[in-house]
């Protein structure tokens, strides 16, 4: 499937979408879960993405941009233009060469002014098709910003889980209880700065369970099979780099966006991880993996905050090189 079909489609039906009695304040509810309010919000946020997504890239709809979509959209998925209109273009085009495409939403999570919808995009029936994760930051309950990473999902994986199934008990797609949602972010994060920024692999010990479940399907299963695996890529890459970028929770789903940089002057990789986290543990994690492009249709870079905005909800430093 061509790069350019990798990212913006939708699949889950949702109820009719009311705006909420009042616009959310930019970047409100950073770190607040404990509310109705907030509650409301979070909710208003993700079934609108949804509605968006699956209404233009599935029905042709470009009207749900038109309620949906700030008219600056801050774009950045490389094969896209910034702005409402040249959404609005992509999605006509792509519904007209491809009417049977799906969008199979599997996982939306929300904090602060941040969605992050986990996909399995389908252009065509019978296709594998591409793992995509795709981030919108909301600003005044319309979707002012996005980014987006998307990779083809194999044939075969090492760890025999496919890229998108939820293995670890509870068996369900949904985030957990929103009051762990502070508590989770802060371990997944330490767990991700102590492996990967600094490249200590007893972190893995530190903060994984023994029944961890791998999706990377290059990775082997278990918390063995994550420590043969990134062992071998930091030897394999002495100068490596991996940027933090925003962190991404609700409940015991906590995301990742880094830039993955193998060393100085590379372009490096979009990644977005995804972990799941039990009684204070990491035991599942999905991820989907894009190299830099050269070029871009934007000048936005595939990781930086857009102009005019404060930081997104993050814990710890936010790094802003292209």
């Amino acid at each position: 499937m061509p790069a350019e079909h990798s990212s913006l489609l939708g699949a889950v039906g949702v109820p009719a979408v009311a705006a909420p009695s009042a616009a959310p304040a930019e970047h409100s509810g950073y770190g607040t879960h404990s509310g109705y309010g907030d509650f409301a919000r979070l909710s208003y946020q993700k079934a609108v993405t949804v509605r968006v997504l699956k209404g233009l890239f599935e029905r042709g709809d470009t009207g749900v941009v038109d309620r949906y979509v700030r008219p600056e959209l801050i774009q950045h998925n490389p094969l896209a233009p910034d702005g409402a209109e040249a959404l609005k273009n992509l999605g006509s085009d792509l519904h007209q060469r491809f009417p049977d495409a799906k969008y199979d939403i599997k996982r939306v999570i929300s904090e602060g002014d941040l969605v992050l919808v986990h996909s399995n995009v389908v252009m065509t029936p019978g296709e594998r098709g591409k793992a995509v994760f795709d981030i919108f930051r909301f600003q005044g309950g319309k979707i002012a910003e996005q980014w987006n990473v998307a990779q083809d999902v194999p044939e075969t994986s090492v760890n025999g889980n496919d890229m998108f199934s939820t293995e670890s008990w509870p068996r369900t797609e949904q985030p957990g209880p929103a009051w762990l949602t502070e508590y989770n972010k802060k371990v997944v994060t330490k767990a991700f700065d102590e492996l990967m920024v600094h490249k200590d692999l007893s972190a893995i010990d530190r903060y994984y369970g023994p029944e961890y479940d791998q999706h990377n399907p290059t990775v082997p299963d278990g918390v063995e099979g994550a420590k043969a695996g990134l062992g071998g890529l930091f030897e394999a890459l002495p100068q490596l780099e991996v940027f933090r970028k925003r962190v991404i929770a609700q409940g015991d789903l906590v995301a990742i966006h880094q830039h993955f940089v193998e060393a100085p002057g590379a372009r490096g990789q979009a990644i977005v991880d995804l972990f799941r986290v039990r009684n204070g543990k990491i035991v599942e994690h999905w991820d989907v993996i894009q190299a830099v492009p050269e070029t871009s249709a934007n000048d936005n870079t595939m990781f930086r905050t857009g102009p005019k905005t404060s930081p997104s909800p993050i814990t710890g430093p936010v790094w802003h090189n292209a």
